[in-house]
């Protein structure tokens, strides 16, 4: 039997690439639109605001589709908005501000950090089980422990750098905001520390999924609910900081076309993920994050004249390392879940065979009742 090539079978693997291109040209503008002057808070406002509207013919179609409401309970509805301020919120507000002090490689590095750090979250709230003697657990903490070390390093150890530098021009940035004043080129360390408080409050966001989707199951509804309250909690966040009404105009095209194209591709790229995962699974779409730090390093460094450090490129390959470290641990997971269901089923089956030759035996045991009352 010759091997048979399905376009089908690449499918998620070729929508997981164009996502992860997708992802890197976010990077790379972005901080662009944000070097030259626009506010990370106006940004992420922007970004959702035009996501939120972005996904409003997908809200209609699943909600017609699958006849849930777009009512939420009391409950549901705070469930809701604690993970849209910390989520997302809070979570974006800090990734755009470190990307804008850092450097876009240096974003798209320590994002990898996320499943780690939901591994750790989860086995905190006792989601994640420990099993000391397990392969895969070890698996998992020491690619944890590989992970926040590659991070560390890209924050702290430098080293020589590769290419050409180039002096981060001033902005107003809500450090300055709160009169943490650093000197000119001196802002990487806090813009990788913001990026790793960025990647905690995002697995929390993770975490947080759980609960929300027993109150609202349909990921689609909760979803544009989350992007809803995050616009209204970030402009009311935006107001409060930025007290200049100049801060919401976008004067270049650069900064109109950044916002919109982060609304758009927010909303495709949920929908694209939610697809890959509904037919590859959650560790699938990980695998391909690495990949989005790759292209961003490459572009980033040769056409925008970012930094490039020895320090921050062997740290940032040890966050790829213990990410894929921790992904090999939870795939052994998930094939164990899968060999249990497949047990359990098998079980379930030999039972109902069982039951269904038991009064298969008593008809013929009592046929031979008969025939011996009838001798």
């Amino acid at each position: 039997m010759g091997f048979r090539f399905s376009f089908d079978d690449y499918k998620p693997a070729i929508a997981m690439i164009g996502l992860q291109c997708i992802f890197a040209a976010l990077a790379i503008f972005s901080r662009a639109a944000l070097v030259q002057g626009m506010s990370p808070r106006i940004f992420v406002f922007y970004r959702n605001a035009i996501a939120t509207l972005a996904m409003a013919p997908a809200i209609f179609l699943s909600s017609k589709k699958s006849g849930n409401r777009l009512s939420i309970s009391l409950r549901g509805f705070f469930v809701i908005s604690v993970t849209a301020l910390v989520g997302v919120t809070a979570n974006q507000n800090a990734y755009f501000e470190g990307l804008y002090l850092s450097s876009s490689s240096a974003a798209s590095a320590i994002v990898n950090l996320i499943p780690a750090i939901t591994f750790v979250m989860a086995a905190t709230v006792g989601l994640e089980k420990i099993k000391a003697r397990s392969w895969r657990t070890v698996a998992k903490i020491v690619g944890t422990v590989v992970c926040v070390g590659g991070a560390a390093s890209m924050a702290l150890i430098k080293g020589p750098k590769l290419l050409n530098a180039q002096i981060l021009p001033k902005n107003i940035t809500l450090l300055n905001m709160l009169g943490v004043v650093q000197p000119e080129g001196d802002t990487w360390f806090l813009g990788c520390v913001l990026l790793f408080v960025s990647s905690c409050f995002w697995a929390f966001w993770i975490i947080m999924l759980v609960p929300v989707s027993k109150h609202c199951p349909d990921p689609v509804i909760s979803g544009t609910w989350m992007l809803f309250i995050a616009t209204i909690l970030n402009g009311i966040f935006t107001v409060l900081v930025d007290d200049n009404t100049k801060v919401w105009n976008l004067p270049t095209p650069l900064q109109l076309a950044t916002c919109v194209y982060a609304g758009t591709t927010s909303a495709f790229s949920f929908c694209v993920q939610s697809w890959c995962v509904s037919r590859r699974g959650p560790l699938f779409t990980a695998l391909f994050n690495p990949v989005c730090t790759v292209i961003t390093t490459f572009v980033s460094s040769l056409f925008m004249h970012e930094d490039l450090y020895i320090g921050s490129l062997m740290g940032a390959i040890a966050v790829i390392i213990g990410l894929y470290i921790v992904l090999w641990g939870k795939a052994k997971d998930v094939e164990d879940m899968k060999r249990q269901r497949a047990e359990a089923q098998d079980a379930i089956i030999d039972d109902s065979e069982k039951d269904l030759e038991q009064p298969l035996l008593r008809d013929e045991e009592s046929d031979d009742t008969i025939k011996c009352d009838k001798v």
